[in-house]
């Protein structure tokens, strides 16, 4: 649905809060002047796309300033409005927020991942300044993914897989729940449409029986909960597409299976009365062993609060009940941006600064981080939402991402207990560093205090966070220079010469060279540290030195195949090219061979004879293949077509096998020339078996004329066989 700038005014004036409606018209203003001449993919008016992703971000209720960057996000990018302008108009906030969302659109980039990772490390740091600044990205990429429709199928997989791997979990870390599962849901339509198509065809399905089995659910909590003098708002919802998918597609399990599928909230007025709640359903319903958790008094990272039981109705149908107040509701639909819809002073609110302290130390682990490359992975482990949390023993709360080891939690706590750690236990018992953690284990890590010991850099392969994994790159960095140079050099050697057999000092100095440039080390001795500590893949450059290096072959051979053209071009200018096009090339001598005869309407293929122009073969002759079998040769191969050659005769010969003597030839000699074409010549000899064979040449139009010719020979009687001379029909 497409909002104008009328209905877009109305809301802001109908909403709760107090905007500042003439700071938020003037941007629209100079918005729609900036884009006034820009379409969409869609063929919508571009202004439509600001205006959409601003009326997100009021539905989120943030304030004035985030509204009007919102309205102006795209203008610096696609427009000639500057962010000096953007401040002068609007203040400093406006500018910052638009500039961190703002792409790097200008700067050179070898890759599209490194333009993706640089863009992407660009927004963390405007996201550390300004939480707001991820906020209206996340509102950006929501309404992008609502009309994804109308682009190209694979950029539609592109936006879609980002969306999945960095702007959902982004959602979640925020606690923007809405956002979240709206991109979940979107983005799985375009990576698994069959499986979105039979969740939405069975949810269709159910929805009449759904309903009236939560409306009967809802009944009954509220009647108990009103007799007992509790106040509440019970609702009723139901999974999101994207955490069905991942319960029946990923884990493999039934719809039946899915307790959570259906789900009540029962809203509440303070903490005591939720405990209360709890007490209240369980009395009501059965509840499901092991399906209680309590993140009340054990929150999520993201600030989400709740109590949630699973229980089983009368109809033996499982069903999930969470129990929350009226701010943990807000919470847990809005996350950070509760703080701008609810709340005032944001800036002085301490919490809201704890709560955003991962992004800091997040941004704070990728300074260590050399290869670029590496920066999209890390993030994703870093907001990755499959989370566990542990406990240290003084009883303080650890979250991780799920699959993390106990070298992880010990680089959370700081880096010198990651340095000097030499054991540790899980629940008490000694386990190897290398150890997976789960939830609600207690973690002790046991260092020492010999000043020497160092990270073993075996670590990098079992560490999950890019926090454990920097730090401990970052250690061998500062305090083994001399040790990384020597060992990165030797090791880049040795990998060059094993994987490019072509590998000599000169290739070497110029792979080295290339790679400083790439990598942006001021010198060789840096970038071998930096092979030496880890902080550039060693595989990853020698891939991309393969691949550039097979570029160059392949260039080196496409010069060679020019130059014999060019050869071809200098000695017969005056040639004409006999209805064939040579690609890339005019007036270049072309012959036909005698091996297969090509005829217009044969697939053909050029080879380029030492001085003599162009020979046209059919692909499927015999010579053609010889050619593709030997390495020097191949390169000479060049693609070539047919011209307009209705106006063109070609010479065809046929040879005619047929019973007893040769006076058969006059009867073929009439067919052939009722099609009105020149016949070249006629040889007629006496087989040993007393048959006899033709051989007769003439000019023809093409392939379908020759076989409407023989298709007429045919009928004469006493032919055994007719066949083109280089192929048999």
């Amino acid at each position: 649905m497409i909002i104008d700038i009328d209905t877009f005014m109305k809301n802001v004036s109908n909403s709760e809060k107090s905007y500042d409606k003439d700071k938020i018209y003037s941007s629209y203003l100079v918005a729609e002047k900036a884009h006034r001449n820009q379409k969409r993919v869609s063929g919508d008016n571009y202004i439509t796309h600001p205006i959409s992703v601003a009326a997100i971000i009021i539905e989120l209720g943030m304030d004035t300033d985030s509204i009007c960057a919102c309205l102006l996000h795209d203008v610096v990018e696609d427009t000639d409005v500057t962010i000096d302008d953007i401040e002068k108009q609007f203040g400093k906030d406006v500018s910052c927020m638009v500039d961190g969302v703002t792409k790097l659109g200008k700067v050179p980039l070898t890759t599209e991942k490194e333009a993706q990772a640089e863009n992407i490390r660009k927004m963390f740091l405007a996201m550390s300044k300004d939480i707001r600044v991820v906020i209206i990205k996340l509102a950006d990429r929501l309404h992008n993914m609502k009309t994804l429709q109308y682009m190209k199928p694979q950029k539609q997989r592109d936006k879609a897989l980002e969306t999945m791997e960095i702007y959902s979990p982004l959602a979640h870390r925020l606690g923007i729940r809405w956002i979240k599962e709206e991109l979940e849901d979107l983005a799985l339509k375009y990576l698994d449409n069959f499986a979105y198509g039979e969740i939405e065809k069975t949810m269709l399905l159910n929805q009449i029986e759904r309903e009236k089995f939560i409306n009967i659910i809802k009944i009954n909590i509220d009647k108990k909960l009103l007799e007992t003098g509790l106040k509440s708002e019970i609702q009723g919802r139901v999974k999101s597409f994207y955490g069905i998918y991942r319960k029946v597609y990923v884990a493999g399990k039934s719809f039946e299976e899915v307790y959570d599928i259906y789900a009540l909230r029962v809203i509440v007025n303070n903490i005591s009365e939720c405990y209360n709640v709890l007490g209240i359903v369980h009395d009501i319903f059965k509840p499901i062993p092991n399906r209680f958790k309590d993140y009340i008094s054990t929150p999520k990272p993201n600030m989400y609060q709740s109590l949630h039981t699973t229980v089983i109705g009368k109809k033996g149908i499982p069903f999930e009940i969470q129990i929350r107040t009226w701010d943990m509701h807000y919470t847990a639909e809005y996350g950070i941006a509760a703080h701008w819809k609810y709340k005032a002073g944001v800036e002085s609110d301490k919490n809201l600064d704890d709560r955003l302290s991962w992004i800091r130390k997040m941004i704070e682990s990728q300074k260590e981080a050399d290869d670029i490359d590496d920066i999209v992975s890390s993030i994703k482990d870093d907001i990755g939402f499959e989370e566990i949390f542990v406990y240290t023993p003084n009883g303080e709360l650890k979250s991780l991402p799920f699959g993390s080891t106990i070298i992880d939690f010990a680089y959370s706590i700081h880096s010198e207990v990651g340095h000097r750690m030499v054991g540790s236990k899980i629940n008490g018992k000694i386990v190897p560093i290398s150890t997976k953690l789960v939830t609600g284990q207690i973690i002790e890590i046991i260092t020492t205090k010999n000043e020497n010991h160092s990270p073993s850099k075996d670590w990098l392969k079992l560490a999950k966070t890019s926090e454990a994994r920097n730090k401990i790159r970052s250690w061998y960095k500062n305090r083994r220079r001399e040790e990384n140079i020597l060992e990165g050099r030797e090791s880049f050697e040795k990998e060059l010469k094993k994987s490019i057999k072509a590998s000599n000092e000169k290739f070497f100095l110029d792979c080295v060279s290339i790679l400083k440039k790439r990598y942006h080390f001021e010198s060789a001795e840096d970038l071998f540290a930096a092979i030496g500590y880890g902080g550039i893949s060693l595989l990853k450059i020698i891939q991309k030195i393969k691949e550039d290096y097979i570029l160059d072959l392949e260039r080196s051979k496409k010069e060679k195949t020019n130059k014999l053209l060019e050869k071809s071009i200098n000695k017969n200018t005056d040639k004409t090219n006999n209805g064939i096009i040579v690609e890339n090339i005019d007036n270049c001598l072309v012959k036909f061979s005698k091996c297969c005869n090509p005829l217009p309407g044969d697939d053909i293929i050029g080879f380029i004879t030492r001085g003599f122009g162009v020979s046209i073969h059919q692909k499927t002759c015999l010579n053609i293949e010889k050619i593709s079998n030997n390495t020097e040769e191949v390169s000479r191969l060049v693609n070539v077509s047919w011209a307009d050659t209705k106006k063109n005769h070609f010479r065809s010969t046929i040879s005619i096998t047929a019973i007893g003597s040769n006076s058969m030839l006059a009867d073929i000699s009439v067919s052939i020339s009722s099609f009105k074409v020149p016949i070249h010549s006629a040889i007629a000899r006496e087989l040993k078996d007393g048959n006899s064979n033709i051989l007769i040449t003439f000019g023809i139009n093409g392939i379908d004329q020759l076989n409407d010719i023989i298709e007429k020979l045919n009928k004469i009687h006493g032919l055994i066989s007719i066949i083109r001379v280089g192929n048999k029909i």
